[in-house]
């Protein structure tokens, strides 16, 4: 006979409750961007290339968690829609740098205001002191994720 202790309950698993966090998080900002073109993950890439002002695809990949072959595709389609452009690096051949167009820019600019409010509709009913131990705690588990790799 298996104990309650034992016993395995997807529900109550952390990975359970971060995918159902994160499709709720996707959920309020499709809802909440104007752009119904814009994904949460081109908004990320494109608020990444604006903070790196030109990156390479490594850079937006290491600073968004997005794997490559998933930012490949976030980057052609950012550029399609003229909000990036993509160049190759002059100093090496292999290396493409991407960078944001003035339309880009723009988008982000309009944009932010409404990422605000995802990102507090996101917090729903959590008191200060609870965003603080949120927010706390989802980046001790991803600096202990570095740490794992590191050793």
């Amino acid at each position: 006979m298996t104990s309650r202790k034992d016993s395995y309950d997807f529900h109550d698993q952390v990975g359970h409750l971060l995918r159902r966090a994160y499709q709720r998080h996707v959920a309020i900002f499709q809802d909440a961007i104007p752009d119904s073109d814009l994904t949460a993950a081109q908004f990320v890439a494109l608020c990444t290339v604006k903070e790196k002002q030109s990156c390479s695809l490594n850079d937006i990949v290491k600073t968004t968690a997005i794997d490559q072959a998933t930012i490949r595709g976030v980057v052609e389609r950012l550029k399609a829609r003229h909000l990036i452009e993509v160049t190759t690096d002059p100093s090496d051949g292999r290396k493409l740098l991407v960078r944001a167009t003035p339309e880009g820019l723009a988008l982000i600019d309009h944009t932010v205001p409404f990422a605000k409010e995802v990102t507090e509709r996101t917090y729903g009913a959590l008191n200060p002191a609870e965003r603080v131990a949120l927010v706390f705690l989802l980046r001790k588990m991803m600096d202990s994720e570095t740490v794992e790799k590191d050793e």
